[in-house]
C-alpha cells in the first residue's frame, strides 16, 4: 500500500508541474502587465523600471526557475492588482469554490443515484426512457446558458432566489444547481449501466434464490458493487467541477477561486493565476488519491490485492 501511495503521489506531481508550467508559458503570452498597472501616458523609462521590480525584464527561463523555487516553498509572488501574496489572495476565496462544488457534487450523487436505480430497476419502461432523455439533455447542456436560464426564470421573473453574488445559503442554490446538473446526468447513466451488469450476476440470482428480501439484494448485492465505477466518476467529476467552477463562478459573481482566476487573467496578474492553478491541480491530485483509497472499502477484493 506505501508503494502504492508513493506511486500515485509521484504521479500527481508529475500531473501538478506540467499543468502549472503551461499556465506559466500561456499567462506570459497573456500581454505585459506593466501596462495595466501604470496610468495612460507612463514613459518607456517607468514601463522598463516597473517591469524590472517585477522580476519580468528577466529571460523566461529563468523566472521559470524562480517560479518553480518559490511555488516549492508556497510563495508565489504578490498580486499585481492586490499588493499581497497571491496564494493568500485564493485560499482567501478557496472555501466558497469548495462550498460550490462540494453542493454541486451532492446534488449529482444524491439525483443521479436515485434516477439511475430507477432506469435500473425498470427497465424497458417509460421510467427508464425519461430518465435517459434527462440524463442526456443534462450532459449537452452548455452550463452558462443554464446558469442564465435559470437566473432569468427563478431571480428575475419569480424573485425566489438571489440573481448572483453571495448574500447568504440562498445564493448557493442556484450556482449548486447548474454546476450540478452535468453530474447528475453523468452518474445517473453510469449507474444504471453498472446496476444492469450486476444484475445479471450469479451471486445477485444466488442472493434470490435463498429468499433474500428485495431490498436486502439491492442494498448489500447490486448497490455496493455497483459503486466502484460510480466513485471514479464521481472522483473525476469532484476535481472537474473545481476547475469548471469558473464559468458558473463568472455567470452568478460567485466569489470564489474561478473568478477570481478570470478577473486575473484580464488584469494579467500571472502570480495570482498560477497560483489558483496550483491550488486547483493539487486539490484534485488529492480528491482521485482519496478514491483510489476508497476502493478497499467498496471492494475487500481490491484490498486483499493491495
Amino acid at each position: 500500500m506505501a508503494r502504492f501511495l508513493a506511486g500515485r503521489l509521484a504521479d500527481g506531481l508529475v500531473a501538478i508541474l506540467g499543468v502549472v508550467s503551461i499556465v506559466f508559458v500561456i499567462s506570459r503570452l497573456l500581454g505585459d502587465p506593466t501596462v495595466l498597472l501604470l496610468p495612460l501616458g507612463a514613459t518607456e523609462q517607468q514601463l522598463a523600471e516597473l517591469r524590472a521590480a517585477l522580476g519580468l525584464d528577466r529571460p523566461l527561463w529563468e523566472q521559470y526557475f524562480a517560479f518553480l523555487a518559490g511555488a516549492a516553498q508556497g510563495d508565489f509572488g504578490q498580486s499585481f492588482q492586490f499588493m499581497r501574496p497571491a496564494l493568500q489572495v485564493v485560499l482567501e476565496r478557496m472555501p466558497a469554490t469548495m462550498a460550490l462544488a462540494l453542493s454541486a457534487l451532492m446534488i449529482g450523487i444524491v439525483l443521479g443515484a436515485l434516477a439511475g436505480s430507477l432506469a435500473a430497476l425498470y427497465r424497458g419502461t417509460a421510467i427508464e426512457a425519461g430518465v435517459m432523455v434527462l440524463a442526456l439533455l443534462g450532459q449537452a447542456t452548455p452550463v452558462f446558458w443554464l446558469g442564465l436560464l435559470l437566473i432569468l426564470l427563478v431571480a428575475v421573473d419569480l424573485g425566489l432566489l438571489p440573481t448572483g453574488g453571495y448574500d447568504g445559503p440562498a445564493s448557493l442554490i442556484l450556482p449548486a444547481l447548474t454546476l450540478g446538473t452535468f453530474t447528475t446526468a453523468s452518474i445517473a447513466r453510469l449507474l444504471r449501466s453498472s446496476m444492469l451488469e450486476v444484475l445479471r450476476d450469479d451471486h445477485v440470482r444466488t442472493a434470490r434464490a435463498k429468499g433474500l428480501l428485495p431490498g436486502t439484494v439491492f442494498l448489500w448485492h447490486v448497490a455496493r458493487n455497483s459503486l466502484i465505477p460510480v466513485v471514479t466518476m464521481a472522483g473525476i467529476l469532484a476535481g472537474e467541477l473545481l476547475g469548471g467552477s469558473v464559468v458558473t463562478e463568472t455567470v452568478f459573481s460567485w466569489p470564489g477561486v474561478g473568478r477570481i482566476i478570470v478577473q486575473a487573467m484580464e488584469a494579467k496578474d500571472f502570480p495570482v493565476v498560477q497560483a489558483g492553478v496550483m491550488v486547483i491541480a493539487t486539490t484534485f491530485v488529492l480528491v482521485n488519491l482519496l478514491v483510489d483509497l476508497l476502493y478497499g472499502v467498496l471492494d475487500p477484493r481490491i484490498r486483499s490485492r493491495g
